[in-house]
């Protein structure tokens, strides 16, 4: 297929019970603030308001699975330390043969503890959309290298239960059309599309999943995917509709290959109110978050292994629960 031209319809798959669904689209709203895209009235799924429609934040990139599934956490330098470090801890232990860790500099003392398992992509470490698609592309590129079977993106503010991961991701073939996770809103988004020889431009509605919640994307999928995003077209594609990495993902999944965006509450992003998630149903989801500096509180409720000044995002709780076996995990829980 030549580059620029339309996709192949995939066939539509079954989602895992309770967790996916399909998006249903909505009506044409206004612009929004991020890049070309437009957007129906403001708002995300759970009714809260988001900052931005698309996701312009830290990027932690991370790879599969059991042995055909990498993990692709992405980050940043200033980063390193205060998120890299508490990941490294905990889920990453639990998946480090499948993790790759995605950064924008070489780090010695990363390197050290992560070998080649950490993907410097000589990124700019601004914060810009230029440097966050740099970013995705050469995770992209790296996973099409691979040979694995799942390519799953998640940043450096989420935790990783891979079990329930690989719970999820088993419901499908690697060979089907899927691409999985969670909008960040509660309608699709519209980006304009081509321009037409009269200067007009087209537009077309689409859904993303967010980067800050995490998604996966199956290699059949993948592959279909590589005349806008292989060796560099990415950015190219992600310029031409002016869309950070995560909206670009959906704009060439959904807007131009015509493959659903599989809509999963398993997912969790900083944008939530994470609140919600309490007792054992925190145990039970893919991808976790915790609020920024500003919204500290924003954290999952789960008690009974560390405090809050010990553990101000809860991964350690949420760790110890999964993995109550792990050396620094306390005997006893706190009453």
């Amino acid at each position: 297929r030549r580059k620029g031209e339309r996709g192949p319809k995939a066939s539509r798959t079954a989602p895992p019970e309770a967790a996916v669904e399909q998006g249903s689209q909505t009506p044409r709203g206004r612009d929004a603030e991020s890049g070309g895209a437009r957007q129906g009235p403001r708002g995300r799924a759970d009714g809260t308001q988001p900052p931005h429609t698309c996701r312009l934040k830290t990027w932690t990139g991370s790879g599969i699975l059991p042995s055909r599934r990498r993990f692709r956490p992405s980050t940043t330098r200033k980063y390193h330390k205060s998120r890299l470090d508490l990941l490294l801890q905990t889920w990453i232990s639990q998946a480090r043969g499948q993790t790759f860790i995605f950064t924008d500099w070489e780090d010695r003392e990363l390197r050290l503890k992560a070998g080649d398992h950490m993907i410097n992509t000589n990124c700019s470490a601004v914060h810009t959309r230029q440097a966050l698609c740099c970013k995705m592309s050469v995770e992209y590129d790296k996973f099409l290298e691979s040979g694995q079977k799942w390519f799953c993106h998640v940043d450096d503010d989420n935790y990783v239960n891979p079990r329930t991961l690989l719970h999820l991701l088993s419901a499908f073939s690697h060979s089907q059309d899927v691409y999985v996770g969670r909008p960040s809103l509660d309608h699709p988004i519209e980006a304009a599309d081509h321009v037409q020889s009269d200067g007009s431009k087209t537009t077309v509605k689409f859904w993303f999943a967010t980067g800050g919640a995490g998604f996966c994307i199956s290699r059949g999928l993948a592959l279909k995917m590589s005349p806008w995003a292989s060796l560099g077209n990415f950015i190219s594609t992600a310029e031409r509709v002016r869309l950070p990495d995560d909206c670009t993902i959906g704009y060439i999944i959904e807007g131009l290959l015509e493959v659903k965006l599989l809509h999963s509450p398993l997912f969790h992003s900083h944008l939530e109110n994470l609140q919600r998630l309490q007792g054992e149903s925190v145990l039970q989801q893919v991808t976790l978050s915790y609020g920024d500096p500003e919204n500290k509180h924003n954290v999952v409720s789960v008690g009974g292994v560390f405090g809050l000044q010990q553990d101000p995002t809860r991964f350690k709780s949420v760790h110890c629960l999964l993995y109550p076996d792990t050396i620094w995990c306390p005997a006893k829980k706190m009453s």
